[in-house]
């Protein structure tokens, strides 16, 4: 007598940790290619080679999976910024050293950063989600410049450091749709362009430098 063959596929038995991270890397492929609105539960299984009905049990609905994919890499972009420079170092050095993991990070992770930035700022129910992050990165850059600055016997006040930590970050995003769309230019490359474009201005703001604009 035959053995009656199932049709169910078998999938391999891995710790929670390890699928969940299979999920999310298969979602943050789909959806950077396709956006939230047009990704497929389905083609998200199949990415990660799972069933559909498991993506749902370890982590919810579509609305839930792009949540947790703009947290993921959120959380390794800033960490990746935060902790690239010693605090004991110049305040150009850290910043230089903060762009270079950012650009990094953006150059590594190219779907991670259309999740982010793009198919997430084009979502209206993740807008929020985006702006807490990016509330974040703001922080930690004002953070990095005022540390360093206090550490060279200078005081800052917080507004100067807060436009001119929005200031960079604002300019590094756009600087890094830049770098996602020409995968041949090296992050480093890019990181001190963007030093050379912003910091310049930023440096000497920072020190206390200050344009007026002309009596008419």
């Amino acid at each position: 007598m035959l053995a009656r063959v199932s049709s169910t596929p078998a999938y391999k038995r891995l710790p929670r940790a390890v699928r969940e991270q299979q999920m999310l890397d298969a979602a943050v492929k789909v959806f950077s290619r396709r956006g939230f609105h047009a990704a497929s539960m389905d083609e998200i299984a199949d990415d990660a080679g799972i069933s559909k009905p498991m993506v749902y049990a370890y982590l919810g609905t579509k609305e839930e999976l792009f949540v947790a994919c703009l947290h993921r890499e959120g959380t390794r972009m800033t960490e990746a910024i935060a902790g690239a420079a010693a605090p004991d170092l110049p305040a150009d050095v850290r910043l230089w050293r903060g762009l270079r993991a950012f650009f990094g990070f953006v150059g590594a992770h190219r779907d991670g950063w259309a999740v982010l930035y793009r198919q997430a700022r084009g979502s209206q129910p993740f807008a929020g989600e985006l702006a807490t992050m990016r509330a974040r990165l703001v922080e930690v850059v004002a953070g990095m410049l005022g540390h360093a600055l206090r550490a060279e016997g200078r005081e800052v006040g917080e507004t100067e450091l807060e436009v001119v930590a929005y200031a960079l970050v604002g300019a590094s995003e756009s600087l890094a749709d830049w770098l996602a769309d020409h995968p041949e230019a090296d992050p480093e490359k890019t990181a001190t362009r963007m030093m050379n474009a912003a910091w310049l201005g930023a440096g000497r703001l920072l020190h206390g430098a200050t344009w007026h604009p002309p009596q008419v």
